[in-house]
Order: C-alpha cells, then sequence, then structure tokens
C-alpha cells in the first residue's frame, strides 16, 4: 500500500507531466528541452516543474535596474540575426534603459527522495553543470535546480539614445549566438548522463 508521501509524489509528477505534454502540444516547449524532459517525464522517481533553455532578451528597465521594474521589450528562445536586434533596439521603449541580456537555461527537476535528488547533483557535475543545488527539501519532495553559465547582460540604450555602434552589436550577436550554441551542448551532455543514471 501506498504512504501519503507516495501518493502525493505521483500525483504531483503527473500534473507536472501534463503540464509539460500541453506546452508541447501548444508549441510553448523550447525544443532543445523537449527530448530531455520528455525522457525524465517516464521515469518513475523524477519529474521537471519547469524549464528554459537559454533565450536571448531586451529589456525595458527603470534607471534603478530592479527586475520589478523589468519588463519584456522583445525576446527569442534561439539564435538570433543582427538584423533582428537592431529591428528590436530601434523599436519605442517604455523605460528609461533598454538592456540586453543572454539568459542561461534554468531547470527544474523534482524527485522523491534526498538520494535521488543528490543524483541529480551528481549528473550535474558530470556534465559540467557547477550552478545547482536543492532547493525545496520536504518530506516525498525535492526540487534540484540547475542554472547554465553562459550569460550576458549590458545597457544598449538610454533615454532613447544608442549607447553602442552597430559593429560592437555585430559581435554581441556573434558572441551571444556562439554562447547559446555551449549552453545547448551542455544540456546535451547533461541528457546522456540523465538517460544512464535517473531511472
Amino acid at each position: 500500500m501506498k504512504t501519503k508521501e507516495e501518493a502525493r509524489f505521483e500525483m504531483v509528477k503527473e500534473r507536472h507531466k501534463k503540464s509539460f505534454f500541453d506546452a508541447v502540444k501548444k508549441r510553448k516547449a523550447d525544443k532543445q528541452m523537449i527530448s530531455l524532459c520528455r525522457y525524465i517525464s517516464k521515469t518513475k522517481n523524477f519529474f521537471t516543474s519547469s524549464s528554459c533553455a537559454g533565450r536571448i532578451v531586451l529589456l525595458d528597465t527603470e534607471k534603478s535596474g530592479g527586475k520589478k521594474e523589468a519588463a519584456f521589450h522583445d525576446k527569442w528562445h534561439r539564435k538570433i540575426s543582427l538584423k533582428e536586434l537592431i529591428k528590436g533596439i530601434n523599436k519605442k521603449q517604455k523605460e528609461e534603459e533598454l538592456w540586453f541580456k543572454l539568459d542561461p537555461f534554468i531547470l527544474h527537476l523534482g524527485t522523491n527522495s534526498l538520494e535521488n535528488a543528490k543524483k541529480i547533483l551528481e549528473a550535474t557535475k558530470k556534465a559540467g553543470i557547477r550552478r545547482a543545488g536543492i532547493m525545496v527539501a520536504k518530506e516525498g519532495k525535492f526540487i534540484v535546480e540547475l542554472i547554465g553559465s553562459q550569460a550576458m547582460a549590458f545597457p544598449v540604450k538610454i533615454k532613447n539614445k544608442v549607447l553602442v555602434e552597430e559593429e560592437y552589436l555585430k559581435r554581441i550577436v556573434k558572441k551571444a549566438n556562439q554562447k547559446l550554441e555551449k549552453n545547448y551542448f551542455q544540456l546535451k551532455e547533461f541528457e546522456k548522463i540523465v538517460k544512464k543514471t535517473l531511472k
């Protein structure tokens, strides 16, 4: 007979599994995450609660630069072109500053025991993912957060004045796209390890 914790875990896992497949169906899931999350959804002891494969964004921010005051100006969950970035920068901004950001991948994995949470952390180490830790630890429910290391952030426009030349933006686009590729490669390496170690 199942314990309350086991029954609760199965219910939570099923709920997150449904959310993931709904996101895939609506084409809201990052394609670089689908294979990994699909495998994890089939395991007995693990689930994904949220994920993002990394993205390039332009953020409208107030002068204080706080996250609460920031709003998406443009965002791309893929590599971009110089033309796309320039078009985004030239769009009228709502706040005083406009920032360019490359956000790394972020993944939350749930499991039912500390032992299994440690297995996730071991897999992250093997994949070279340095930023990982247990963020929720309750009886029968543990959530491990993984964050990639490929990131960039700097202002590109203040009070409608563009701060950087096109040649610089060209370099930025190239660098950001390279970092996204590294991001995707690390996710693939993690997926290989997960398929061998998490059941």
